[in-house]
């Protein structure tokens, strides 16, 4: 049987910050994440840290996220995504967003609750979905 695709695009963001501001970051989130939805957006999922460390499924350990986001003592992090239906669609979505008053305000770095210094991010196209 054939799986439903729901998207084939998707922006993807790692970023670090204070645990203490998890809770502050994930309000955030749930404003903007509802502008990227109201604007045409797939999905958009935030998603906290829980486990870094440890071996993978073979029993070996790759590059945790906590060092390659040189995580310090105190900080946690999110691994964030939206999805679309293509690239295409995503160019059209951000580009209302990024236009949104409301994003405009929120994105301001005096009112983001995690430094954008902190944060990398990039542009996926899917390409296994089961």
């Amino acid at each position: 049987m054939k799986k439903e695709t729901t998207g084939t695009y998707i922006d993807g963001f790692v970023l670090a910050l204070p645990k203490k501001d998890a809770e502050a970051y994930s309000r955030w989130a749930r404003k903007t994440g509802s502008i990227w939805r109201e604007h045409g957006a797939l999905e958009v999922k935030e998603c906290v840290a829980d486990q870094l460390t440890g071996p993978d499924a073979t029993g070996k350990t790759g590059s945790p996220f906590q060092s390659t986001m040189k995580l310090k003592s105190g900080e946690t992090m999110f691994f964030s995504y939206v999805v679309f239906k293509s690239r295409a669609h995503r160019d059209r979505v951000s580009a209302k967003v990024y236009a949104d008053p409301r994003s405009i305000k929120l994105m301001d770095p005096k009112n983001m609750p995690f430094s954008a210094k902190r944060m990398a991010f990039g542009g996926f196209k899917v390409v296994v979905d089961l």
